[in-house]
């Protein structure tokens, strides 16, 4: 199994590939430096495998490396920060 993810900013969204196939996305809504991951897909077909795991990890590094603060309103990324507090956004 061959993954590959890239960001599609046309869309809105980071996705994830599977030996060339589409097997989910993190997609968000951006406003003045701002990323809002507010929706995290995983298709069947493809689930179980950690793929939403390594695609909002690589959009998170992704989207701080490129300047923007993040909000999660996505359950799953609200948990995956929970889970990893090295992402949760610096108060103040």
């Amino acid at each position: 199994m061959s993954t590959s993810i890239e960001h599609n900013p046309a869309q809105h969204r980071f996705e994830i590939h599977v030996d060339g196939e589409l097997g989910g996305f993190a997609q968000y809504a951006e406003h003045d430096r701002t990323r809002d991951f507010n929706h995290t897909v995983t298709y069947p077909q493809f689930r179980g495998q950690g793929l939403a795991e390594q695609v909002v990890r690589y959009a998170l590094d992704s989207s701080r490396t490129d300047g923007y603060t993040i909000v999660a309103t996505c359950p799953y990324v609200v948990k995956f920060i929970a889970e990893h507090p090295e992402y949760a956004e610096p108060a103040g």
